[in-house]
């Protein structure tokens, strides 16, 4: 199943940090409330991954005020030998 890398940003500034972590948690999805944040380290971004079917379930994922900004990325794990094939082409 194809793996989606989901980064929802938020202002920074203490509310915006707040209503973030508040909204996340608040979802009871299992995706969003094990998202990992950067505000400690001044990068007001939350990221997470989830298994799903296509890139639009992934976005569904995200909360509704939040959807509209975030970044969806199809994410893959190669080996050595899929990392030469995919260079070759």
């Amino acid at each position: 199943m194809p793996r989606y890398l989901i980064e929802i940003p938020h202002e920074a500034t203490k509310k915006a940090c707040d209503l973030a972590v508040n909204l996340l948690k608040s979802t009871g999805s299992h995706f969003i409330t094990n998202a990992d944040l950067g505000c400690l380290d001044n990068v007001h971004k939350a990221w997470l991954t989830v298994e799903v079917d296509r890139r639009e379930m992934a976005l569904m994922v995200v909360p509704v005020p939040y959807r509209n900004k975030a970044k969806i990325t199809r994410v893959t794990k190669f080996s050595m030998d899929k990392v030469d094939k995919h260079q070759k082409k």
